[in-house]
């Protein structure tokens, strides 16, 4: 079985989900997309997740600025506004009838080749629109347990030539430490930054905790996520030293508790990383009380969105 940060509870309403391309809905076994489609041909697109919590899209704002920053560093012109975008969303979940426990994903490559090539003059279309709602809950047996961490040999990169930051298509690299950590039987990888300090995981952002304070790192080598940052933002509501810096392996394996973040999962403990066990129990009580203080944001969130 698999098991990681994007386990989820099985829901039998996803295998009739619609699903949004270029302004039509297709069922999940017609939906389907041009082999000459940038984002198939050189991973030539940009992404984000949403999730609808208690009929509110949580810290929207936050992912469709990311979005349009993501867009304006590979030069991607969109034909539509935020507000339009948004409408979009919506349109699609209330197509499909979705009011809570939803995962959106936006999908927006530069569009439709008229031959294999990476040169952006031969797209002949605008940008591709995919919108995958689907009903994911985490998992809180998953949660319980916790994730264990390898750490991989591929390195976060540099960002004068693919920018950690930017949320693209092109993921090959963390799925090479993926699979390194996979090999090594554990759930997720762990990734270093060029310079040899922890930086990241293949799919989430990484923090650990050492006396009483919260570290993750700098944010100059990893995707900076919306969740990562609301966990900070929580820290420093409620009085909690939290330290972006850089920090080494020596310093998480003699951490007092880890921990993951991304958007679907929100908080995931970590137990073990490249065997060594971390903290006294699988899901340690400051990643629990940070937790709350997150979920505390998310609540505060519907309760904006709703009034």
């Amino acid at each position: 079985m698999v098991h990681g940060t994007h386990n989820a509870v099985a829901d039998d309403r996803n295998k009739d989900i619609k699903i949004y391309i270029n302004g039509e809905y297709f069922r999940r076994e017609e939906a389907k997309i041009s082999v000459f489609d940038s984002g198939y041909l050189v991973g030539d697109g940009i992404w984000e997740a949403l999730r609808l919590h208690k009929g509110v899209l949580v810290f929207i704002d936050d992912h469709l600025d990311r979005l349009w920053m993501s867009a304006a560093t590979v030069g991607m012109k969109f034909p539509f506004s935020k507000i339009e975008l948004t409408r979009i969303v919506w349109d699609v979940l209330n197509e499909n009838n979705m009011t809570d426990h939803v995962h959106v994903r936006i999908m927006i490559t530069r569009g439709i080749k008229k031959t294999p090539s990476q040169d952006p003059r031969l797209t002949i279309t605008g940008p591709n629109i995919v919108i995958i709602p689907e009903y994911k809950k985490a998992s809180e047996e998953s949660k319980e347990k916790g994730i264990t961490l390898f750490t991989s040999t591929i390195r976060r990169g540099s960002p004068d030539y693919l920018d950690p930051r930017l949320n693209c298509h092109s993921k090959l690299h963390e799925v090479q430490a993926l699979i390194q950590a996979i090999e090594a039987g554990a759930d997720e990888a762990l990734m270093l930054d060029v310079n040899g300090f922890v930086s990241t995981c293949n799919a989430t952002n990484f923090f650990i905790i050492k006396n009483g304070e919260v570290w993750t790192s700098t944010g100059q080598y990893c995707m900076n996520g919306i969740t990562r940052a609301k966990v900070i933002e929580a820290c420093h509501l409620n009085g909690i030293t939290c330290h972006q810096k850089d920090f080494s392996l020596f310093d998480v394996y003699g951490a007092d508790e880890a921990f993951v973040t991304g958007t679907f999962g929100g908080l995931t403990p970590v137990t073990k990383i490249d065997g060594r066990e971390i903290g006294q129990k699988s899901y340690g009580d400051f990643t629990r009380k940070l937790s709350a203080l997150y979920h505390e944001l998310i609540e505060d969130a519907v309760a904006y969105g709703k009034s």
